[in-house]
């Protein structure tokens, strides 16, 4: 690094540096880019120390990455990288310059910088009151020369894989299945609370569900008589009796049933008569046999 120092960059602000940077990421604008940052990629691939220097050409993202590495500080040591904004702030997003500090003295840090002063590699001692802060190569190293034991505790907890088969009862704790005992616990709840079950919903029967106002010239349903109970048959029961001429009246008509709207009470049964032999004198006083006078006989 110090073999360089006088360096000068060529016109249209070409420099070597600048060349091996852009044939290392494939970009050609890097050819003629301010060279400050990429002056150090470069240092630190000739000495072997990438890993833990980084290989940067913006200044903001090269402080980044030793935030992340757990390597940034503002405590300035040899070695280490200093970063700078020259209009004053503390944020490492307004930082426009970097360079190595050779050593410190007191207040102030005596550092090698490319780019400087327009087109030179070269010394400066500086005042720390424009830096914004330290990367640590240093740091960065001992982080990475960790044992791996150590750095394995670092990473989130991962389950030890299970050997073997296991039990058929494993999926019981598995997600799907704590998914489908909740659906099946949802539809059992819903079935037991909505009251919809079958054979839960009666109908009433007529009139209750009949219309309030029929139209005149509906038929109205038809009405079931309540059974009658009938009496036991008795020998007595067999005895019929005579016609009579009451009895020739005909029963209405099955179009007048209809027409009422009301069904009739059927008629109480009449008491079984005692069986009288033919003959007797009970039977010829109650049904006297009318003696049919001759013509020619006189009174």
């Amino acid at each position: 690094m110090r073999q360089e120092l006088g360096y000068k960059e060529k016109s249209g602000q070409f420099t070597k540096f600048g060349q091996w940077y852009a044939d290392r990421v494939q970009d050609t604008q890097y050819r003629d880019a301010p060279w400050c940052d990429m002056f150090i990629a470069w240092a630190a691939d000739k000495a072997g120390i990438s890993q833990y220097v980084g290989q940067f050409a913006w200044t903001p993202s090269h402080a980044a990455w030793f935030m992340r590495q757990g390597a940034w500080t503002q405590k300035p040591e040899p070695g280490a990288l200093v970063f700078f904004d020259w209009r004053g702030g503390k944020s490492y997003k307004g930082i426009d310059h970097v360079g190595i500090v050779e050593s410190v003295k007191g207040s102030k840090i005596h550092t090698i910088e490319a780019n400087v002063d327009g087109i030179w590699l070269k010394r400066k001692t500086r005042e720390t009151d424009k830096v914004v802060g330290y990367g640590v190569p240093r740091l960065v190293k001992a982080t990475a020369d960790q044992p791996v034991e150590i750095r394995l505790t670092e990473r989130p907890f991962v389950p030890a894989s299970r050997s073997g088969s296991g039990s058929p009862l494993d999926f019981l704790g598995t997600p799907p299945a704590l998914l489908t005992a909740m659906v099946l616990m949802t539809v059992v709840l819903s079935l037991r609370f909505s009251g919809r079950r079958r054979g839960t919903h009666r109908r009433f029967t007529w009139p209750w569900n009949a219309p309030t106002h029929p139209h005149p010239s509906a038929t109205p349903p038809s009405v079931k008589k309540p059974p009658v109970a009938k009496a036991p048959p008795s020998e007595n029961a067999r005895v019929k009796a005579p016609p009579s001429e009451n009895a020739r009246v005909k029963a209405p008509s099955s179009e007048n049933v209809r027409a009422k709207p009301h069904a009739t009470p059927a008629p109480a049964p009449r008491p079984a008569r005692p069986r009288v032999p033919v003959g007797s004198a009970t039977t010829a006083a109650r049904n006297p046999t009318p003696t049919r006078r001759k013509p020619y006989e006189l009174d």
